[in-house]
């Protein structure tokens, strides 16, 4: 990539849920920026802006990454998910998880659930038999001010057994 000033600006190109998508940034602008502000995927929320309370969590090639501590610039050729990109593209139903969240009463006010979706997307991707224990260690990473842990960990058993085929209640 060729040194920018701090005037100038880069063409990003990504693949966000699925879509190829361009934006321009400056180097030092944030990838939550640029996805909130320029793409329009506000569903990254931007909370602590120091990587603290994981509500801009989003999948970079399919890993967990803070969008708050990430440039925008080292997402060139990367591939994004956001929590846009969790429900179904064709009929905008629910992934499990979302779905789940919404039956257990575990969404809180909702600021950092995106976050947490995205998280445990990851988890379940990695580990589809991902006990109580992973589920709440993956969760120590976020901050729910709603302190609502309790409805999320039955949320987040639940989408693991709807996901794997099993029941749908923890």
């Amino acid at each position: 990539m060729p040194r920018l000033s701090a005037t100038e600006t880069a063409r990003v190109q990504f693949r966000l849920n699925g879509r190829d998508t361009t934006a321009e940034a400056h180097p030092r602008m944030l990838l939550s920026d640029v996805l909130r502000h320029d793409v329009g995927a506000t569903g990254t929320h931007v909370g602590c802006e120091h990587g603290v309370c994981g509500a801009c969590t989003v999948l970079i090639d399919g890993v967990p990454a803070r969008a708050c501590l990430t440039l925008a610039v080292q997402a060139e050729g990367c591939d994004l998910r956001t929590v846009e990109g969790l429900a179904d593209a064709g009929d905008g139903a629910l992934s499990p998880l979302q779905a789940a969240f919404r039956e257990h009463f575990a969404l809180q006010c909702g600021f950092c659930t995106a976050g947490i979706l995205m998280s445990l997307d990851a988890l379940f991707a990695a580990d589809p038999d991902a006990d109580e224990a992973a589920i709440r260690d993956t969760l120590s990473g976020h901050l729910c001010r709603c302190t609502g842990y309790t409805p999320i960990v039955r949320a987040a058993l639940a989408a693991r057994d709807r996901i794997k085929g099993g029941t749908t209640d923890a």
